[in-house]
């Protein structure tokens, strides 16, 4: 019996060790993660909003087109402490991998990425990898080489509208254009799950960059603008600057050619202003018989200077005449006979003395006069100099002038039929139905006739202006110009392009000015941007001009 009791009580006492040693190991495993819990990262809890939205909405053209979107993305994160505090970072040599990593990316520099990896800081070796690269990365067996999924915005259509979209840098937001200024819009949890629609046609917008690009480099220009306007709206339809950037890139590596031209950039337009002088002054009365005989003779203005035409065009034109043949006299004189009151009020009506009326945030402000206008700054005014403004400032301004009189501000956002503005009137109805014969015939048979595509009834105006410098305008350095509505007998759109500084070449006939640079852009364009806009062609259809065609002799 006393043999029994022992051997339990030995039995005992060894199952209460065992316990407490169990006991023991469990106090100091729970101590453990009860530490790891406080010293650590509390987890990162994601809502069911979150886990299937976008952290940035998307961006559309006005057909539902992406533009701008949220792409799932790996980068390449080296971390030296992945393999704890003490020891190598890397399993091999920093030569070995930065060979390895040279194989699966050529374009690094084999020698930089040794020194980056022997320096043990951690950083982003590269932003943006493919999956197929991510997997290699992962083969090398390296812990220290993390693939982190991130979240990347990403531009579809790679450098089409680039000035119109803009770019976003990670932790900081939008930068330049829609992405800018919609910033809360498509970062806001409420909003971000619905694509915004821009008003642009991203097929229009194509079909303008490619031959802006196209005449730019036919005629070694420094850069060209472009806008598409609907006329009754004040919808963009399409607008670029040249040369672009590519907005994929922008936010990394930071963006180079992000001025916008076509928004941000003033010029002097030249005679693309001759049609808006003679809407005023046909609106004021000044202009009633279009038939009066104006002289043509050089305009003294003091000091013996004189303003004169490109070439001697005779002793006196009239109206059509001088719009035709792109006088700078006549239309000096109209203005004059207009007064610089008028004439300045009409200017500040066609918001001309404002900064354009457009979302973006680069908006130029105009070059102009100040204090009450003089006598020659009137007059030079008239035909498009003392007074530089954006080709947005000019496409605005002629839709007024063909669409009735309305003058609405552009936007970028589309807008729903009921959306649209009332506008405010600037010109008559019949001076607006006049300046579309007017332009019409520009097309047809004066320094427009290059823009005359057939069966879209193509009217507008060309502008060739010498850019100002110190001491005066520089006679080599052009800015060439070209206004156009089509079509004429019921306007839809507004297209204006300029090309800044263009070369005279084989492909421009040797010449710089606008008939042989700018025109002949728009020529190409519209027929390319008619049809998908809604404009078919008819060439048994045209703008009524027979009670002024006697006015001007064709065969001038």
């Amino acid at each position: 019996m006393g043999l029994r009791a022992h051997l339990l009580w030995t039995a005992r006492v060894r199952v209460l060790w065992l316990l407490g040693g169990f006991s023991l190991i469990a106090l100091i495993a729970l101590l453990r993660i009860a530490s790891l819990g406080l010293a650590g990262q509390a987890p990162q809890r994601t809502s069911l909003e979150d886990a299937l939205l976008p952290p940035r909405g998307e961006i559309t053209d006005r057909n539902g087109a992406p533009l701008a979107r949220a792409f799932p993305a790996y980068a390449l994160w080296f971390e030296p402490k992945a393999m704890g505090d003490s020891g190598a970072p890397l399993v091999r040599s920093p030569a070995e991998v930065a060979r390895d990593l040279k194989a699966i990316f050529p374009d690094i520099d084999e020698a930089r990425m040794t020194r980056r990896l022997a320096s043990g800081r951690p950083g982003y070796l590269r932003r943006r990898i493919l999956p197929e690269e991510a997997n290699r990365v992962f083969g090398l067996g390296e812990i220290a080489l993390e693939i982190p999924r991130e979240t990347d915005r990403y531009y579809p259509q790679g450098t089409l509208a680039a000035h119109v979209l803009g770019y976003v840098v990670e932790d900081e937001g939008g930068k330049i254009g829609m992405e800018e200024v919609l910033q809360k819009r498509l970062s806001h949890p409420d909003h971000r799950m619905e694509p915004v629609a821009l008003s642009i046609d991203v097929r229009a917008q194509g079909a303008l960059e490619d031959e802006l690009r196209r005449g730019m480099l036919a005629t070694n220009a420094l850069g060209a603008a472009g806008v598409v306007l609907d006329v009754d709206t004040g919808e963009v339809m399409a607008l670029a600057s040249l040369p672009e950037f590519d907005p994929n890139t922008a936010g990394a590596a930071g963006a180079t050619n992000v001025f916008n031209r076509a928004t941000n950039g003033v010029y002097e337009l030249g005679s693309t202003f001759k049609p808006l002088t003679v809407a005023a002054a046909i609106d004021a009365g000044v202009v009633r018989d279009l038939g009066r005989q104006w002289n043509a003779a050089p305009v003294p203005y003091g000091n013996g200077r004189t303003i004169k035409d490109s070439h001697d065009m005779g002793a006196s034109m009239n109206v059509p005449q001088a719009l035709v043949h792109s006088s700078n006299t006549v239309t000096a004189r109209v203005a004059d006979e207009l007064g610089p009151e008028r004439m300045r009020r009409a200017m500040m009506d066609l918001g001309m003395d404002r900064r354009p009326f457009i979302e973006l945030p680069g908006k130029g402000r105009p070059l102009w006069p100040k204090g009450n206008w003089s006598r020659v700054t009137n007059m030079t005014v008239g035909f498009g100099h003392g007074l530089s403004v954006t080709p947005l400032h000019l496409a605005v301004a002629y839709a007024a002038m063909v669409n009735g009189g309305i003058w609405r501000p552009a936007t970028l956002m589309k807008l729903e039929p009921t959306k649209v503005p009332r506008g405010r009137r600037v010109f008559k109805e019949s001076t607006s139905s006049r300046m579309r014969q007017l332009l019409r015939m520009i097309s047809l048979y004066g320094t427009g006739r290059n823009a005359d595509a057939p069966g879209y009834r193509v009217g507008g105006k060309t502008g060739s202006a010498e850019k100002a410098g110190v001491g005066g305008y520089n006679k080599t350095k052009l800015v060439s110009s070209f206004a156009a509505a089509f079509p004429m007998d019921a306007p839809r759109y507004v297209v204006v392009v300029v090309v800044d500084e263009p070369k005279g070449t084989v492909a421009s006939s040797f010449q710089r000015t606008a008939a042989f640079t700018s025109a002949p852009i728009v020529g190409r364009l519209v027929p390319r941007i008619g049809p998908m806009l809604g404009v078919q062609p008819d060439e048994n259809r045209d703008v009524d001009i027979s009670d002024l065609r006697y006015l001007v002799d064709k065969g001038e």
